[in-house]
């Protein structure tokens, strides 16, 4: 937790050694990952590269995946936002259709908060780079997008519905872009690339459920509105 002063200023001196110190970690261990792969890159390199301890390198990430999913917390955070100011009618699949595209079709013109073109590819030359890595990021769930998507849904957050919605979207966006890890001849990596694999993946889920029939579903979903 980063500790600021009472009159709203900056981090202290301690505060901001310490995400300095969690910055330089992670810039070591993409520049290794990018270099020799993820399987390749070990905490005790990352460390060193950083001029670290590995016990210090353990203070700040639990895990060698922890450092790595880091380049997904700033994109999350902008769609949570996003979801946020997405018409409170809309089902909750098509939300967060339209907040991942939203913020990604901004991005591909001009800078989102910390987000931009470049962190974009980054993230899924890195990601996608590794099978591991892409499981964790189907799994991975940040507190912000769990509390907002409940809020919308007017479900708690450890409710089955929500945790499904996460689960199906998650599952639809690592597999449809999960192939993306450099350019090609027909492919340019980058934020629109996601949008068009997206909305093609989400479109055949559509397909797929077109004429599901459960006569004995007990559905009481309603969305919250304004």
């Amino acid at each position: 937790m980063i500790v600021v002063d009472v009159s709203g200023g900056s981090p202290s001196l301690r505060e901001s050694k310490k995400l300095r110190t969690r910055a330089v970690l992670i810039d070591a261990a993409l520049e290794l990952c990018l270099k020799q792969g993820y399987q390749q890159t070990t905490v005790e390199q990352i460390a060193a590269s950083a001029y670290v301890s590995t016990r210090t390198f353990s203070r700040y990430f639990p895990t060698k995946d922890a450092v790595f999913l880091t380049l997904l917390d700033d994109y999350v955070l902008e769609v949570a936002d996003e979801l946020e100011a997405v018409d409170a009618a809309v089902g909750p699949l098509e939300a967060m259709r339209q907040a991942h595209t939203g913020v990604l079709t901004r991005v591909a013109t001009r800078r989102v908060g910390r987000l931009t073109t470049d962190r974009v590819v980054l993230m899924l030359r890195v990601i996608n780079a590794s099978e591991v890595l892409k499981q964790a990021a189907v799994e991975f769930r940040h507190p912000r997008m769990q509390e907002v998507l409940a809020k919308r849904m007017g479900v708690d957050e450890d409710d089955p519905r929500a945790r499904l919605v996460n689960v199906v979207f998650s599952a639809t966006i690592v597999d449809a872009c999960g192939d993306l890890v450099s350019d090609t001849d027909t492919i340019r990596l980058g934020p629109l690339i996601v949008v068009a694999r997206l909305n093609e993946a989400l479109a055949h889920v559509a397909w797929m459920a077109r004429d599901l029939q459960i006569p004995s579903a007990d559905v009481d979903y309603e969305p919250v509105h304004g």
